[in-house]
């Protein structure tokens, strides 16, 4: 099954859009902007890095919380990193008030950022052996947020 035809992420997505939540490493692309224009649909561990270490089956690196919306130039410039080179290099990017990826430019708005995308903070030192911690972390932080949007309909 696509990740966009995915009920679950939909409904994540729809929480994301309820919440008015910016795509990652944005201030002020909304992700309901980046759905309408076709935004690229990330994968946070990316798949090649993944399948270079071991991650070669398509339900393993296609896990919906392995899924967030990119703009697709920041998509581009994240190419297969591992999440701990380009997050650790946003930081430090954003350490010196200058945006490498994306437009956030301090650390404050990288974390409510991380956080309106429900990626754990400590994504910046994980690597792949990191990556079954991170898919339940982030999984949790998913629900909290799909629960609070349930709750206000």
């Amino acid at each position: 099954m696509q990740v966009i035809n995915s009920p679950f992420f939909n409904v994540f997505l729809a929480a994301q859009i309820y919440e008015g939540d910016n795509a990652l490493f944005s201030n002020g692309t909304k992700v309901g902007y980046l759905i309408t224009l076709m935004g690229d649909v990330h994968h946070i561990f990316p798949k090649q890095y993944l399948r270079k270490n071991g991650y070669n089956e398509k339900i393993q690196y296609n896990q919906i919380a392995n899924f967030t919306y990119l703009d697709t130039q920041v998509n581009k410039e994240i190419l297969d990193d591992a999440p701990n080179v380009y997050f650790k290099n946003a930081v430090e990017s954003c350490e010196n008030s200058s945006a490498l990826y994306g437009n956030i430019t301090d650390i404050a708005t990288l974390k409510q950022n991380m956080e309106g995308n429900c990626i754990p903070m400590d994504v910046v030192n994980m690597d792949y052996t990191n990556y079954p911690d991170f898919l339940i972390a982030r999984r949790k932080l998913m629900a909290k947020k799909i629960k609070k949007y349930y709750e206000h309909l």
